[in-house]
């Protein structure tokens, strides 16, 4: 076993440049998911990694059409009596806006230093490309002695849609004993991670309507109601001065986090100042009464994504806008539905839009949260796989973010997910200057081959 280890892991470094090679063709390929101009490059990154994985030797390999944008899929049965491992992982990515804050092309990727810069080199471009350099380097070396299959989309991004019709449709031939999810990360370089549970979401677009077409501020000025004025006004309304949502019924069902719980996550080390570190942030914000940790991780809140409204160029133009609009993210703890977080906002806006203005609100994603009640299967391999990589034990933590396959998997295939990954928090997913730390990564696939290695 340890001889095998030992080989497979020299193939890896000694093979690790020409790997980084074939990633940056990855990383060039500007998969953002939702942009219709990018169709074509969705389906340039879908067929990349369905010939990456044929390339390796995987032996079955399917790129499947959906609504939007395809789902590729890839097995390689070594024995039926074997344990399976599913990967799940999203090979879409944000766009890149704003491009002028970017020190680099987004998509052409540029290394400085011990970082890799380009969009999707951390989420999750870097995730995939790990678990397929240790797949490679297994096959090139010995025998895999577990059965793996693939099940990587292209719309993550905007709310995976057609993921869990697929899952359904696809259960015998996703049957799995253990489903390996990188899509998260570490706390630090010296602290890998285990993620025991994740934040859901429930996204919406709301729109307030004033006058027919915009008007001059000077002869209308205090007569119309201006429709940004109106919107800050409500969205200041949505939280108090403890930090707290004030949507009615937001918290009746959030699972509350227990002493022992918090105890443990206060263990993590991501205090004030790291999150101050991290951000570059002032001062914090949030909810009373809970540490930082407990905030990003085990608590709900609601933040604005997007405002617009009237003129946003350079000089001035006096109007008072026809029309103002925010994006608003809800991210929900264990227990809360997305559907009555829809019925919350709905009801306060009822109550708290004034007559002056008209408004629409859009709906346009939910996912439940998602919470290991017990230890997944493999999680204890996986963790002796990253204590052996980085000589300490892992850490488990709760994730602020949203990985909903995580429920829609446990949902179909019953199996509870090792979620994991080797992004770091500053990181800037979603940000101008994504990144990624190299030696984070190289360390992340030794760590992998180690673990699909402890099967034999």
């Amino acid at each position: 076993m340890a001889e095998k280890t030992d080989n497979t892991l020299h193939y890896y470094q000694s093979h690790a440049d020409d790997l980084f090679e074939e990633f940056l063709e990855f990383l060039r390929i500007p998969s953002v998911s939702t942009d219709e101009a990018h169709q074509n490059d969705i389906l340039r990154a879908a067929d990349f990694l369905a010939h990456k994985l044929t390339k390796i030797g995987v032996e079955k390999v399917e790129v499947f059409p959906t609504a939007r944008h395809p789902i590729v899929y890839a097995e390689n049965f070594v024995d039926p009596k074997r344990q399976t491992i599913l990967i799940y992982g999203h090979y879409d990515v944000q766009p890149p806006d704003p491009i002028d804050s970017w020190e680099s092309p987004p998509f052409q990727p540029h290394v400085k230093g011990d970082y890799l810069y380009a969009r999707g080199a951390s989420d999750m471009k870097g995730q995939i490309w790990a678990t397929i350099s240790a797949i490679q380097s297994i096959l090139e070396t010995t025998e895999i002695p577990v059965n793996i299959k693939y099940l990587i989309e292209g719309e993550e991004e905007i709310g995976s849609p057609s993921l869990e019709g697929f899952l359904d449709a696809h259960q015998t031939m996703l049957a799995c004993d253990i489903v390996l999810n990188p899509d998260a990360g570490m706390i630090a370089p010296d602290k890998p991670t285990i993620i025991y549970a994740l934040r859901g979401l429930a996204y919406f677009e709301l729109r307030v309507y004033g006058p027919k077409a915009d008007l001059h501020s000077g002869i209308f000025g205090g007569v119309v109601a201006n429709p940004a004025n109106v919107l800050s006004k409500i969205i200041a309304e949505m939280h108090d001065d403890q930090g707290k949502v004030t949507l009615p019924g937001f918290y009746d069902q959030v699972r509350q986090i227990t002493e022992e719980e918090s105890d443990e996550l206060s263990k993590i080390g991501t205090d004030g100042a790291f999150f101050k570190s991290v951000t570059g942030v002032p001062a914090l914000g949030g909810e009373v009464g809970f540490s930082p940790i407990e905030r990003v991780s085990a608590r709900p809140t609601l933040d604005v994504n997007g405002f617009y409204s009237g003129y946003i160029d350079k000089g001035a133009k006096t109007i008072i806008p026809a029309y103002a609009m925010a994006k608003i993210s809800t991210r929900l703890v264990p227990d809360q539905d997305p559907e009555i977080i829809h019925e919350c906002l709905r009801a306060f806006l009822q109550e708290n839009v004034p007559e002056t203005v008209k408004w629409e609100l859009d709906y346009l994603s939910g996912a439940p949260a998602y919470i290991a009640e017990e230890q997944a299967p493999g999680v204890s391999l996986f963790a002796d796989a990253l204590r052996k990589t980085w000589g300490i034990h892992p850490l488990r933590k709760r994730e602020g973010g949203s990985i909903p396959v995580a429920t829609s998997m446990k949902n179909a295939l019953g199996v509870d997910s090792i979620i994991t990954g080797f992004g770091l928090p500053d990181d800037q997913i979603h940000s101008p200057n994504e990144r990624l730390h190299l030696p984070t990564h190289q360390k992340g696939v030794e760590a992998l081959i180690r673990f699909f290695l402890s099967f034999d």
